[in-house]
């Protein structure tokens, strides 16, 4: 895959800014006109909202409450375009309380279906949800989902992104720059989008940036604003998982985050 062209105002850090730059799976999300009780997509397809597929033998995941929850993203990674360290079989599904979804950690659940389950039947268990259960979720559509692999070149938010602008910092160079040299600057330096791996884009900060622990953590999902995907304020969402567990395919020891404005 060709890097990305640096633009002219950043030419002098070209070097660099080419190591930087991090392949990514973009997910370009579909909005379908049907009901939310009438999935017309298959039960194994990668989808925003609809129906998930439940292996037989699974059991279906409900809240604290007991509840039911509702399917918010489902990946289906042979699906993808092959990215380094990622499955290439198996199905992530992320799953969010029909209440007081916001209130994470504790109200979502995080499934990975590996490969030699996805040969058996849908499950019988799988509950018809009421059309009420989706009001106040941040997806209001079934969407279908189509892959492509690209380039990410940073982000002034992703605390794995950190770059010396000959002594100054992201904001700090910024700050140096004309209007026009903004804007080229800014646009180079995007990560906002709904994506697997590459950086993250975070309407205030990043989670991983406040732990050790967490510090070199993997971008697994992002889930950003669109006309009908909103978390709070124009929020996004994200999935991080440790190298150890990607690379065990310990999918389902990812954890939820989200912001907003």
């Amino acid at each position: 895959m060709e890097k990305v062209i640096i633009p002219k105002v950043l030419a002098q850090f070209s070097q660099g800014l080419t190591e930087k730059q991090r392949p990514y799976i973009s997910i370009n999300a579909t909005p379908l006109e049907c009901n939310l009780d009438k999935d017309p997509l298959e039960l194994q397809q990668s989808k925003f909202l609809g129906k998930p597929f439940v292996p037989e033998g699974m059991e279906y995941p409900k809240d604290k409450g007991g509840n039911p929850m509702v399917l918010v993203a489902q990946i289906n990674f042979s699906e993808l375009p092959h990215l380094d360290g990622f499955p290439t079989s198996g199905i992530l599904q992320l799953y969010f309380s029909t209440t007081e979804w916001w209130d994470m950690p504790g109200t979502e659940k995080i499934v990975y279906i590996t490969e030699e389950n996805l040969n058996k039947s849908q499950s019988n268990a799988c509950p018809t949800l009421d059309i009420k259960s989706y009001e106040e979720l941040p997806i209001w559509k079934i969407h279908k989902l189509d892959f492509k692999k690209a380039l990410d070149t940073g982000s002034s938010e992703d605390c794995q992104f950190s770059f010396d602008f000959g002594g100054k910092d992201y904001w700090d160079f910024e700050e140096t720059l004309t209007e026009e040299e903004k804007e080229s600057f800014n646009e180079f330096f995007t990560s906002e989008g709904h994506k697997i791996g590459g950086y993250g884009f975070f309407t205030q900060g990043d989670p991983r940036d406040y732990s050790a622990d967490q510090a070199t953590d993997i971008q697994l999902l992002q889930l950003d604003t669109d006309d009908e995907i909103m978390f709070g304020d124009s929020g996004v969402g994200h999935l991080f998982i440790s190298p150890e567990n990607l690379a065990n395919g310990e999918l389902e020891k990812a954890y939820f985050y989200w912001d907003c404005c």
